[in-house]
């Protein structure tokens, strides 16, 4: 299947997941029932591209009075795709789970049709398979067809229908849903915790608060230290008995009316008190070698709280606590902190109440307090930004102020993996809907033309490469930069950078004015801007060549951004003998290869990279892991010289590859600061459908020299410059051509 039918095939099912069935045993998988003339069957949505065309077809069926088609009707095949899609909430007891259904094939070619399941736990897929590795086309009859899955303990959501890519026609029927090989309608149901049938507050927290106060903002900065600190600390809110976002709202009102800080105090003791008392345990004493970050308990022992308040807490600091939390788990092997059960409440939510703003922002100041391994890293106190953000958020107006807000809130913490994620439609029409044809970069700090994007017209615009681009619809770039900075999410001003070129020409009209220079002379310019419908924006960022290839006929060159691991053994063997191997980490690799061709470049394993993470016991305490390496015993390793590329486009696995690959033998790291985000990413939403996610585990070298914001620092640092852009060169290329062939 083509990548852009099934990175399309996920995205849809993210906005589907909200359109589920709610009636748990009466499924129209036959596609029987339909409530209105000329729509499709009840609960099924239209998944697919405009260029095909899905219909109910009550002559061709395999059963019953009524199957679905799907059929090509326009021209675009290569990124478009046809499918249909059923959501049901995961609440069934099981360890497998099976779709079946009979589908019927006329001449499909060009690509392949098959059946999707898909299963979703909090925060995204865990399972997928859409049987397109079957390759399955041509002409057939109603045939039956499965995909069969493990059903993972924390799925929440099951996805599943029909996809056809390419030409022809597909007709599919008589589906079915198997929990251990019984028909979903009779499977047991899982026991539903206290906090999922908690629904009071679907629809809305009914909290308006208006005259903030100095006062007030302490009380409420108050209360969301203590929500935060109570829903992961607590032992009965781990269980899952409250719905700690809903508890929240009940206790709000309460706090908000407080007339000193005395009467709050007492709220949030009755409070915690009404959870119930708590177990003490004595932990064991970890060495101080292994400790990287401790939990920040200093606003405990508020001088305000009081006696009682004061020992509730601490308290339940000290508590006994169990191997499971409601709320949060981590990955296994890894480490890394998953998010689970938290609501995104965007099916009725795309603009929170005041309640549901301050949920917000609670979620994410304690999600960063407790469990994001680089707050170390903080140059301000993350208290005074949670007093700093609390009337900003009390405060927007609107779907797109808030979402600004939560951006400006998250590049506070200078992660590159932070920002809002997905195809998020306020934001991109805040961004522009259309584009100019035209890559930039920011290059000896100014904005330079690198490329340009192919369009239907095929007219070139008048600029060329190394021109300077000096304003944008009469802004200076200056003050864009200045207006973009604080809601531009990254680990370091020349990621920031990276990231706001990609968006600079972009507008809402079909035009863009701009005013470029080149040499000494200052043009104005009317730039024809596109939908991405017309044009592939991101055409320039991928190489669509081999990922591996002779420079010279002693120099190889690979590029892992299209490479797979069974490629490696025939690579190697073919530049055993070259005096060196470039590798060329300006882009993401497709695999992971770190350890694959690591034990091709080192004679012995060697220590390469350290790892913090945290734990249920103990939020917010980061220790660190014992040192990985990489290689093994190799007599026969590249002894080759190994220069490896990296800029601001190597990010994340990118960047511990380059962690890896640099302790070989005659290594030599080229180029300019990396994103500075490694190590594994965890998501999570925030009300109104905000999918975000932080760097989950802190990455380290074995000494333990910091990563994150840094970056991978070059051994040879080497730009790009504006006459190399103009004169179509890769400087780093060249370098690394020039560092193997020195003697």
């Amino acid at each position: 299947m083509k990548k852009t039918a099934l990175i399309l095939t996920l995205s849809l099912f993210s906005y589907f997941a909200f359109c589920q069935t709610e009636n748990k045993t009466d499924f129209n998988f036959g596609f029987e029932k339909i409530s209105k003339k000329g729509q499709l069957p009840d609960n099924w949505i239209n998944l697919g591209t405009k260029d095909y065309k899905l219909k109910v077809d009550s002559i061709e069926k395999h059963s019953g009075e009524k199957s679905l088609s799907i059929e090509l009707i326009g021209t675009n095949i290569d990124k478009s795709f046809g499918a249909c899609g059923y959501s049901i909430p995961a609440i069934y007891k099981g360890n497998q789970i099976e779709l079946r259904a009979y589908m019927k094939l006329q001449n499909v070619e060009n690509g392949q049709v098959g059946l999707m399941l898909r299963i979703d736990g909090p925060n995204g897929s865990l399972k997928f398979d859409n049987m397109m590795e079957k390759n399955i086309h041509g002409t057939s009859d109603w045939t039956s067809y499965s995909i069969v899955l493990p059903l993972p303990e924390n799925a929440k959501k099951i996805f599943i229908g029909p996809i056809l890519q390419g030409i022809g026609k597909l007709w599919i029927d008589d589906v079915q849903l198997l929990i251990d090989g019984e028909d979903i309608g009779k499977a047991k149901l899982k026991e539903q915790k206290k906090a999922d049938i908690d629904k009071e507050f679907d629809k809305g927290s009914n909290i308006t608060i208006s005259n903030l106060t100095p006062a007030k903002i302490e009380d409420l900065a108050i209360l969301g230290k203590v929500w935060g600190f109570l829903k992961y600390y607590h032992p009965v809110i781990a269980k899952g008995d409250y719905n700690w976002d809903y508890e929240l709202f009940r206790i709000l009102p309460k706090v908000l009316e407080s007339q000193s800080y005395k009467e709050r105090n007492e709220i949030l003791s009755k409070w915690i008190l009404s959870l119930g008392e708590v177990t003490i345990e004595t932990h064991d004493k970890i060495e101080d070698s292994a400790i990287k970050i401790t939990p920040d308990f200093s606003w405990i022992n508020n001088s305000k709280f009081g006696e009682e308040l004061t020992k509730q807490l601490l308290a339940i600091r000290d508590a006994k606590r169990g191997n499971e939390n409601y709320y949060l788990g981590f990955v296994q092997g890894v480490g890394n902190p998953q998010f689970n059960n938290e609501r995104s409440y965007n099916n009725v939510l795309p603009n929170p109440d005041a309640g549901y703003r301050l949920l917000s922002l609670y979620r994410y100041w304690n999600v960063i307090q407790y469990l994001y391994p680089y707050k170390n890293l903080f140059k301000e106190n993350w208290n005074d930004v949670l007093t700093e953000f609390l009337p900003k958020f009390i405060n927007t107006t609107g779907e797109l102020d808030y979402k600004l807000t939560v951006l400006a809130l998250i590049a506070r913490i200078h992660d590159t993996h932070a920002n809002i994620w997905g195809n998020d439609e306020t934001l991109q029409a805040y961004k522009g809907a259309n584009y100019a044809p035209i890559n930039v970069k920011f290059i000896e700090n100014q904005a330079i033309v690198t490329g340009f994007i192919k369009t239907k017209s095929g007219n070139a615009p008048e600029l060329q490469k190394g021109d300077i681009i000096v304003r944008v619809n009469n802004k200076s770039l200056d003050k864009i930069i200045q207006e973009k900075l604080s809601i531009t999410p990254a680990s370091n001003y020349s990621t920031q950078l990276r990231d706001i070129a990609r968006d600079l020409l972009r507008t809402n009209d079909s035009v863009l004015n701009i005013t470029y220079k080149r040499g000494n002379s200052i043009f104005p310019l009317t730039l024809k801007c596109y939908s991405p419908k017309n044009i592939n924006v991101y055409e320039n960022y991928y190489k669509k060549d081999t990922c591996f290839k002779f420079i010279t006929p002693e120099i190889g060159y690979v590029y892992p951004g299209t490479i797979k691991n069974k490629y490696l053994p025939k690579i190697i063997s073919e530049v055993q003998k070259a005096k060196g191997l470039i590798i060329d980490l300006r882009c993401y690799p497709s695999e992971f290869i770190v350890f694959s061709l690591g034990e091709y470049l080192m004679p012995d394993s060697i220590s390469f990279a350290k790892f913090s993470n945290t734990s249920l016991n103990t939020p917010g305490l980061f220790t660190y892991t014992k040192a990985l390496t990489v290689g093994k015993s190799n007599k026969e390793y590249f002894k080759g010289k190994v220069i490896i590329l990296v800029n601001e486009t190597t990010q994340s696995q990118a960047e511990y590859t380059t962690m890896a690959l640099r302790v070989a033998p005659n290594a030599t790291v080229v180029g300019s600061t990396t994103a500075g985000a490694d190590g594994n990413v965890s998501q999570f939403t925030l009300p109104g459908g905000i999918n975000t996610m932080i760097s989950g585990i802190g990455v380290y070298y074995p000494d333990g020299k910091e990563t994150q914001r840094i970056g991978m620092i070059p051994d040879i640092v080497i730009k790009p410059t504006i006459k190399g852009i103009k004169q179509d060169r890769d400087e780093l290329l060249e370098k690394a051509i020039e560092l193997i062939n020195k003697k």
